[in-house]
This record gives structure tokens, C-alpha cells and sequence, in this order.
């Protein structure tokens, strides 16, 4: 009993300090101008700061003090690319030093991971793509109040379930990631024009290379990639809007309000929490199903997966079939279309 209480009073600690580092980031993001004005991409009116989601990084690094620093080439690959992110929300990068960063961070990654193995070079590269593809999706999905912090919620629980009786990765890293998302949440889990930050890159990349890791460690541990499926709506979402820009021809490194959930908050009006609660509750949904109600057999874990993409697929091209031309109106009212 004793050690559970100091567990929870040293968890309670490390919340309040993740609190004050939060508050005290605002404080330099205001002496700093480190804001973030509406583009044609945004779904806010208001000048707000940026980079709240600072505070994963900051709690990881409090983790790695407190608890060792057993993944440190993992601490070096979400602080380069954090970092980098950073830079970029103050100061516009360009894509090209943006996207060797997020390699290199990602190898780092890999090697903590122990997957770089040179007789498997074309498997590591394939996988090297798609998860800098997987972040970068996960990046292009923070447009809407509460989404970043909702969904990383929703992908934390089924992990540190898991966790409890596979004991793939420390127990405290989830904890620590876990509250550090509720403190971020404080401040941006709130309707449109109320929230006090927005993650920004810092906080959305960095999140997406811990969330990564994190199912990295579980997919090794099992052998079962299906277990991806813990980020599947952001993936439908995120890929299916690329290959529509695509077919319009469109620069895919310019701004846009093309995803899903950007047509809800913005040409359906639904408000930013119930937009971002519905894309975390789906995927929570979705998480536990694959735990509780799916066999635990390869054939089983890839029937779900292919299953509930092609219905979350066929939902998402329905979606913008029957709403996309609101989009379209929106474009050629302000003379892009």
C-alpha cells in the first residue's frame, strides 16, 4: 500500500510541475510573439499561441530524469525532431530540411527500436517512409480545437491496457505522456475561439514520433503490425484527402481545409469539441473492439483491420460526396475556385 501511495504522490508532482511548465510557456510565447494567425487552412479566427504541445517533450524529458534514461536514442529522435518543430512555428522551415529531420529523427528511432538491420534494408526503408508519412498525417490532422489532445488519448488507453500484462514499454512513459495530453487539453480541449494554445508543429509531430514508439514497442512484442489499427481514423482520413488533392491537381505542400473534419467544423459548423470528441471516440471505439471483441488470431486481427478501413473509407468518400460542394462554394466566395 505504501509504495502505491507514493506512486500516486510522485504522479501528482510531476502534474503539477507539467502545469507550471505549461503556464510558464505561455509566458515566454507571449514575450516572444509565438502565435498562431488564421490561414486559409484555419479553422479559428483569433490569433493564438503556439506550441503548447511543448509539454510532451517536456514530459518525456521529465520522465527519462526521474526514471532513467533507458530509451535515450527515442529522448534524442522526439527532441531533434521537436526541436526542428519548434523552429518551424516561430520561423517557417523549408520542406526539404523539415522532412530530412524527420528521417533522421525517425532512424534514431528505429535504432532504439533495434529494426535497422542492413540484410532487411528495403523492409526498413519501406517502413522508414510510411511512418514519416504516418507523423506527417497525424501533423496535418491538428486543425480543430481538442482533436490532437482527444485523439492521443484515445490511442494511450488501449496501449497502457496492454501494457499492464505485456509489459512492452515502461508503464510510467504512458503515464507521463498521458498526463502530460490532459494538461495540454486543459488549455485546448475548448470551443472554437476559447482555447488558450494550439499544439503546433512542436506539439503534433512530437506527438505523433512518441505514439509511433510507443506501438513500434507493441508491434515488436506481438509480432502483429495490425496493431496500426490504434491510429486507423487519422490514417482514412489523412491518406484518402492526399489522393483527392492529388486528383485535383492540387500542391500538396500548400494550406487547405480539404480533411473531413475540417468541413465539419468549418462548412457544417459542428463545434470543435464535438468534432474532435467524435474522431476520438470512433477510434477508442475501434481500439477496444480490436482488444475485446476480436479474436486474438493473425487472420482475425487483419480481417478486422481491412474491415473497419474500407467502412471508415466508403463513409469518408460518402461524406464528401454529399458535402464536398459546400467546400466548393466556400472556395469560390473567397475567389480560389
Amino acid at each position: 500500500m505504501k509504495v502505491f501511495v507514493n506512486a500516486y504522490a510522485l504522479y501528482g508532482v510531476i502534474f503539477m510541475i507539467l502545469q507550471f511548465l505549461e503556464l510558464t510557456y505561455f509566458k515566454v510565447a507571449d514575450k516572444y510573439n509565438i502565435i498562431d494567425k488564421p490561414n486559409e487552412r484555419s479553422s479559428h479566427k483569433t490569433i493564438v499561441l503556439r506550441g503548447g504541445g511543448i509539454i510532451f517533450l517536456l514530459g518525456l524529458w521529465i520522465w527519462s530524469l526521474l526514471f532513467g534514461f533507458s530509451y535515450l536514442y527515442f529522448l534524442l529522435a522526439v527532441t531533434l525532431i521537436a526541436g526542428v518543430s519548434f523552429i518551424d512555428d516561430i520561423r517557417s522551415l523549408p520542406d526539404s530540411i523539415r522532412l530530412v529531420v524527420q528521417f533522421v529523427a525517425m532512424g534514431l528511432m528505429f535504432y532504439q527500436l533495434n529494426i535497422l538491420h542492413w540484410d532487411m534494408w528495403w523492409i526498413v526503408a519501406v517502413a522508414l517512409i510510411v511512418c514519416v508519412g504516418a507523423s506527417n498525417v497525424i501533423n496535418f490532422m491538428d486543425g480543430v480545437n481538442g482533436i490532437t489532445g482527444a485523439y492521443t488519448m484515445s490511442a494511450l488507453i488501449p496501449l497502457f491496457w496492454l501494457n499492464r500484462d505485456m509489459n512492452f514499454v515502461s508503464s510510467a512513459l504512458i503515464i507521463i505522456v498521458a498526463m502530460s495530453d490532459i494538461v495540454f487539453c486543459v488549455f485546448n480541449f475548448r470551443a472554437k475561439g476559447k482555447a488558450k494554445c494550439f499544439a503546433g508543429d512542436v506539439g503534433s509531430i512530437g506527438v505523433a514520433y512518441i505514439l509511433l514508439f510507443l506501438i513500434g514497442r507493441l508491434v515488436l512484442k506481438t509480432q502483429d503490425v495490425t496493431y496500426l489499427i490504434f491510429l486507423l481514423v487519422y490514417g482514412v482520413d489523412g491518406v484518402l484527402t492526399i489522393c483527392h488533392r492529388i486528383l485535383l491537381r492540387e500542391n500538396l505542400g500548400q494550406a487547405h481545409r480539404k480533411h473531413a473534419y475540417q468541413l465539419m467544423a468549418n462548412e457544417l459548423k459542428i463545434g470543435h469539441v464535438k468534432v474532435a470528441s467524435f474522431y476520438a471516440l470512433l477510434q477508442l471505439v475501434i481500439n477496444l473492439a480490436f482488444i475485446f471483441l476480436c479474436p486474438n488470431t493473425p487472420e482475425a486481427h487483419w480481417i478486422f483491420l481491412i474491415g473497419v478501413a474500407l467502412v471508415l473509407s466508403i463513409t469518408y468518400l460518402l461524406f464528401m460526396k454529399k458535402y464536398y460542394y459546400l467546400h466548393e462554394e466556400y472556395l469560390a466566395s473567397i475567389g480560389n475556385l
